[in-house]
């Protein structure tokens, strides 16, 4: 039997939840809970890795540095290229947020 992406997702939630699911040393896949949480608005992800993101339950908004911004809602999936600075600025406050991030070269 494998593994389910639904499971062990705490009912309460008082920080992100970021959960390496796979890795490999060349491609790492994480799940990543959230509810409500965003961050910080002067904390920019500025990564090594490409990363391809999934909302697979929930709804969130990336933003990135030169002001555009992406909803994104169940099955709605992006690709963010290394060195993009980026942050989430928005998740649900009533649902938690399932992402699933293939981090990659």
């Amino acid at each position: 039997m494998g593994n389910n992406l639904f499971t062990s997702i705490p009912s309460v939630i008082n920080q992100e939840i970021f959960e390496d699911l796979f890795n490999n040393g060349t491609v790492r896949i994480e799940r990543i809970l959230s509810k409500g949480h965003c961050s910080d608005e002067n904390d920019w992800y500025d990564q090594d890795e490409n990363e391809w993101v999934v909302v697979l339950k929930g709804a969130g908004t990336v933003v990135y540095e030169d002001g555009r911004h992406v909803q994104l809602g169940e099955g709605d999936y992006l690709n963010i290229p290394a060195h993009t600075k980026h942050r989430v600025m928005w998740t649900d406050p009533d649902v938690v947020t399932v992402w699933l991030a293939i981090f990659y070269p």
